[in-house]
């Protein structure tokens, strides 16, 4: 599924045979993995430009933890936080910047400010149709996520699935949301136990050929590899490198990352393999 996104400020970013990675940029005190380690001025600049340094395609800023038992920030506070880093992380990064929200309110002030994309954790579901028309209003890409306030599925995981992203992909178009701007992620580690996050992995080819849409996949350091390799977060770049090459495998085109470099010399040689580049 190819695609190319421009920008009037000159980015550029294409969706080809190259997997493309997406660097996070927490700027949260309590995320799972990173908490506090960015939140600061220099430490973001420096973490941007080590990211795109890497080779990173896009950096995903985040203002808010979304780690379990983390608390929820208003859209003012969400705001508040992302308007002391936002201008600096524009004006440092060379590739496009996305906002992971799912409160239309900083996104649209975000899109306004020079952000080229939306992350959204609650897949435009999260309020009545304002994040969408936020995203139509704008016409830049949207990351379209799965995800559900508990794990308790009445039938198959995928099945269900498929029935939520139908739902947003209505919300989306009627928002006047161009198809060609719209990116879905499988939402790995919301909305599903370890199990769960494993079937829906094995089985994400389905879901890609129901949905002709880049697929990103957000495996980094997640809880399901932790349980695997009995790891704590920090520990777990080898197991998202794994999980990740299966995405890849499955038809997954933006793998979003804490460890840019890993990800993107594992991606190299995967796509080189599948590629038949000649080196």
């Amino acid at each position: 599924m190819e695609r190319a996104y421009t920008w009037n400020d000159g980015k550029r970013l294409e969706v080809t045979a190259k997997t493309l990675i997406m660097g996070i940029l927490n700027v949260t005190p309590d995320s799972f993995s990173d908490g506090g380690k960015w939140n600061t001025e220099e430490g973001a600049k420096s973490h941007i430009r080590d990211m795109i340094d890497a080779g990173a395609d896009i950096i995903d800023v985040g203002a808010e933890s979304t780690r379990p038992g983390s608390r929820p920030l208003t859209a003012e506070e969400e705001k508040e936080r992302l308007k002391t880093f936002l201008p600096m992380v524009l004006e440092e990064s060379s590739v496009p910047v996305s906002v992971d929200t799912y409160h239309w309110k900083t996104a649209d002030d975000a899109l306004h400010a020079g952000a080229h994309m939306m992350n959204d954790i609650w897949g435009l579901q999260y309020d009545y149709g304002e994040m969408a028309e936020v995203a139509g209003c704008h016409q830049v890409p949207v990351i379209v996520m799965h995800n559900k306030a508990d794990t308790n599925y009445n039938g198959d995981v995928i099945e269900e699935m498929k029935i939520f992203f139908d739902k947003s992909l209505d919300i989306a178009l009627q928002a006047g949301v161009k198809e060609e701007n719209i990116i879905l992620d499988p939402g790995i580690g919301f909305g599903k136990d370890g199990n769960q996050n494993m079937e829906v992995l094995r089985r994400l080819d389905e879901l890609v050929r129901a949905f002709p849409c880049p697929w990103l996949l957000g495996v980094s350091r997640k809880r399901f590899i932790g349980a695997i390799l009995d790891l704590p977060a920090g520990e777990r770049d080898e197991g998202t490198g794994a999980a990740g090459l299966w995405g890849i495998n499955k038809g997954c085109s933006i793998l979003r990352v804490h460890n840019v470099p890993v990800a993107v010399r594992t991606a190299k040689v995967w796509d080189a393999l599948k590629n038949r580049t000649v080196i």
